[in-house]
C-alpha cells in the first residue's frame, strides 16, 4: 500500500492509501478520488519525502512516522469517508446552489426585508435569502414568518 498526501484545487490537504501508483492514477482519472472536506475531484499529489524506518514487519513505516495503521473498515467508518456524510455534504451544496439561483440575496437586511414582505402580504413572487442571527431567526418564527435556515456549506466551517 502507498500513502499519498493529497490536496484538492481548493487547498484542502488530506491523505489516502492506494494499492499502487497506477491505482491512484486510474482512480483519479475516473474522478473516484475526492476531497473528504468539499468533495472536489480535482485532486493532486503533494510533494512527499519517503518514510524510512528501521525495518520490521511493516517496513518500519509506522515506527518512523508514528502513524497508526488503519484497516479499510476503520477508514470507511470515519465521518469524512462515510457515504451518508458525503451525500449530506453534496445535498448542502446543491441546496445552496438552488437558493442562489431562485432567490434574491438581501444579506444582513434579511430580518427587516422578511418582516416588510410579511407585513405587505408579499408571500408570493421571488423569495429572499440572507443572514440572521439565531436570536433574530427565532423572533421571526415567533412572529409567524415561515423561514428556514440553510445548513452551512462544508467549506464554511472548516
Amino acid at each position: 500500500m502507498i500513502r499519498y498526501a493529497l490536496t484538492c484545487s481548493r487547498g484542502h490537504e488530506f491523505e489516502a492509501w492506494f494499492s499502487s501508483s497506477r491505482d491512484f492514477d486510474v482512480q483519479r482519472r475516473a474522478a473516484l478520488v475526492e476531497c473528504p472536506v468539499c468533495g472536489d475531484a480535482d485532486v493532486s499529489k503533494q510533494l512527499m519525502s519517503p518514510a524510512i524506518g528501521s525495518g520490521g514487519r511493516d517496513g518500519g513505516e509506522a515506527a518512523a512516522t508514528g502513524a497508526k495503521r488503519h484497516s479499510a473498515r476503520e477508514r470507511s467508518a470515519s465521518p469524512l469517508h462515510d457515504p451518508t456524510a458525503r451525500m449530506m455534504r453534496q445535498f448542502a451544496r446543491e441546496l445552496h446552489a438552488a437558493v442562489r439561483e431562485q432567490a434574491d440575496y438581501v444579506g444582513p437586511r434579511f430580518p427587516e426585508e422578511a418582516r416588510k414582505r410579511h407585513a405587505e402580504g408579499k408571500t408570493g413572487g421571488r423569495p429572499i435569502w440572507g443572514e440572521a442571527s439565531p436570536e433574530e431567526a427565532r423572533k421571526l418564527r415567533e412572529e409567524g414568518l415561515d423561514i428556514t435556515p440553510l445548513p452551512p456549506l462544508p467549506d464554511d466551517k472548516n
